[in-house]
């Protein structure tokens, strides 16, 4: 429930709209290509990325029969002015509906939106219903904006009455440039970044007043699960700061989210299992990139871990989260 993919060919939106440092792919050779945040060398992919036929051969060799696919984080462009970031978001949400279309056994998508406008994010969310998408991928911070902020609130009540689920990644990490070096903002910054989405949501009563929003975190809810004990105690020591907008503690909500199984390890996952619940932990890979899970799994099919809840880390807690269980 958590791959990334790329049409084959983009636009270049940079070009087109006269400013920005949008994603634009150079295929400088056969199954590879780069891409390019503007002028400036971003990340090295290859056709799994793109290509339809080689991501299912490559995910049946772990057996594997279906994949719930997303834009590249770094595709979202926020930043850009809303009716821009809109169309870009209309050329990928296309893009992945026709992929579910052709290979409704193997696809099922996600969508992005311009969450830096509500209108507008409502506006393509109602579309990517009509298209066949089952919900939305959006990032853990609005241009630096948390998702407690109230001009977010219509846009998750929307995601609630279409029934459409919500993927959070991190993204656009803090404290960016000031660690650059080690590759930290991947190993600690994304963690920070999700727990810094639960946080907000939690806090801010998202999940209070929207007890039928679907939310999924990223790898395996980042640094929250961990540090679950800080975050309670500093709930109770100073709820002068932290419960002004929610009285509810924060473990309240354990079994009201879902998040996917990126652990690489199988310590961790038992624990982030005994905490959110056996039902509420889904099979994720980030797919095709090599910080994610690219075995799919195979160190959960090699625990010892009850057969039922394998399979519903596989397929059942994905389709309940989706709204597909039967």
């Amino acid at each position: 429930m958590h791959t990334h993919i790329l049409p084959e060919k983009l636009p270049n939106f940079a070009e087109k709209f006269g400013y920005g440092d949008f994603i634009h792919l150079v295929h400088h050779k056969p199954g590879f290509a780069r891409m390019m945040k503007g002028e400036k060398f971003f990340r090295e992919i290859e056709a799994n990325c793109w290509d339809p036929d080689l991501r299912i051969a490559e995910y049946e060799q772990h057996g594997t029969d279906a994949q719930v696919v997303c834009t590249v984080p770094v595709m979202f462009s926020y930043w850009a002015k809303p009716a821009d970031c809109l169309e870009l978001s209309r050329f990928l949400n296309d893009h992945i509906a026709g992929l579910a279309a052709d290979y409704p056994k193997r696809y099922l998508g996600l969508g992005t939106i311009p969450m830096q406008d509500a209108r507008l994010a409502i506006k393509e969310l109602q579309r990517c219903k009509e298209i066949g998408l089952l919900g939305v991928q959006i990032g853990s911070n609005i241009n630096d904006k948390n998702l407690s902020e109230p001009e977010f609130f219509p846009i998750f009540e929307a995601c609630q009455e279409l029934g459409m689920a919500v993927f959070v990644h991190p993204w656009n990490m803090m404290g960016f440039h000031s660690m650059e070096k080690y590759w930290l903002p991947w190993l600690v910054g994304m963690p920070a970044e999700t727990s810094r989405a639960i946080c907000s949501m939690i806090f801010s009563g998202v999940f209070e007043r929207l007890p039928g929003l679907r939310v999924n975190f990223a790898h395996a809810g980042g640094a929250f699960l961990p540090t679950l004990g800080r975050v309670e105690h500093g709930y109770r020591c100073r709820p002068d700061l932290v419960a002004i907008d929610n009285d509810k503690p924060p473990s309240h909500y354990l079994g009201k989210f879902w998040v996917d199984c990126i652990t690489h390890d199988i310590k961790m996952l038992k624990f982030i299992l005994d905490l959110v619940g056996p039902n509420r932990v889904t099979l994720g890979s980030d797919y095709p990139f090599p910080l994610g899970d690219l075995t799919i799994g195979k160190f959960i099919e090699e625990s010892d871990l009850p057969a039922k809840q394998i399979q519903a880390i596989f397929r059942d807690n994905t389709l309940a989260w989706l709204g597909l269980a039967e």
